[in-house]
């Protein structure tokens, strides 16, 4: 009897050292640490792995250490002209990998993400509330830095590590939105006129050149004319003063065969040697004088 109560209460002590391992038995995984807790104080740092706790005794925390982003809610801000926008960005961050880090991102901050969101609105309203709402739109890089640069600074202390900041949106009222659609419509209209005109000028020049080169064609055509009926009437010259000088009877037979010749008139030219000697001169051919006639009478 003796030997069953001893074995019932072994049996008992086993299953309660398997449910205690059990129930103190963490895993940490590799995107993860930890840390743990013995009666409400801080004991140990836990890597990944398994870890062994005392159950009832010691409590492990677990922390995420990947990169995360939280949204800054859509919120209206008045800009430096006095024209309301709504605001929108985001805000990329991750809880560093050492002890000491993961230990002040629990310790130091209640809930760091609604933290970061609250300081990233207020943030958002100093930076923007001095800038216009165009330098605002244009200025987006700078603002993100300022934001980041400003949550780097008052997060100092938390064990995280602001990666970067994106500004969403920054949206003027539907009225100004109107207006300022009218504005590029009216930008892009004047561009493209400006740009037609510029290509009209540049056909006209064309043109314009065109007919100046044609002009200066016509022009050098006129003068090789001008050049080559002169240069004829040189030769003409120097044939009459070569050939009819003192001897006004030939050039009167001459002008009167060409005024024959013009009219396709037949024309009889006597056997005169000096006109003929002429005619041929001025064709570029010699004249060859009779054979003597041989008298063959006996």
């Amino acid at each position: 009897m003796s030997s069953l109560i001893v074995g019932i209460i072994v049996g008992i002590v086993v299953v309660l050292v398997i449910m205690l391992v059990a129930l103190g038995t963490r895993v940490v995984r590799p995107t993860q640490r930890g840390l743990v807790e013995r009666l409400g104080k801080y004991n140990r740092y836990a890597e990944p792995g398994f870890h062994q706790i005392i159950p009832f005794a010691e409590r492990m925390y677990k922390v995420d250490i990947r990169e995360t982003f939280i949204q800054a809610q859509p919120q209206t801000i008045i800009t430096n002209d006095n024209l309301n926008a709504v605001v929108d960005a985001q805000v990329y961050l991750k809880v560093k990998a050492d002890e000491q880090s993961v230990k002040a991102s629990l310790y130091n901050v209640t809930n760091y993400e609604n933290q970061v969101v609250n300081l990233a609105r207020t943030t958002l309203r100093n930076i923007i509330g001095t800038l216009t709402l165009k330098s605002a739109n244009s200025e987006r890089g700078r603002i993100n830095e300022a934001l980041r640069a400003a949550l780097l600074t008052e997060t100092a202390n938390w064990g995280i590590e602001i990666l970067r900041t994106e500004l969403k949106e920054i949206d003027p009222p539907e009225d100004v939105q109107e207006t300022m659609n009218k504005v590029v419509k009216a930008a892009n209209e004047k561009v493209a006129a400006v740009d037609f005109a510029t290509a009209t000028e540049t056909q006209a020049d064309g043109q314009r050149r065109a007919e100046i080169m044609k002009a200066q064609g016509v022009k050098q055509a006129t003068i090789l004319a001008a050049e080559g009926e002169a240069r004829a009437i040189q030769l003409v010259n120097e044939a009459a003063e070569k050939y009819f000088v003192g001897n006004a009877q030939i050039l009167r037979k001459l002008e009167a065969a060409e005024r024959a010749l013009a009219m396709k008139t037949n024309v009889v030219i006597s056997g005169d040697t000096e006109l003929l000697d002429v005619i041929g001169g001025l064709a570029g051919v010699v004249s060859v004088p009779p054979k003597p006639t041989v008298d063959t009478t006996p």
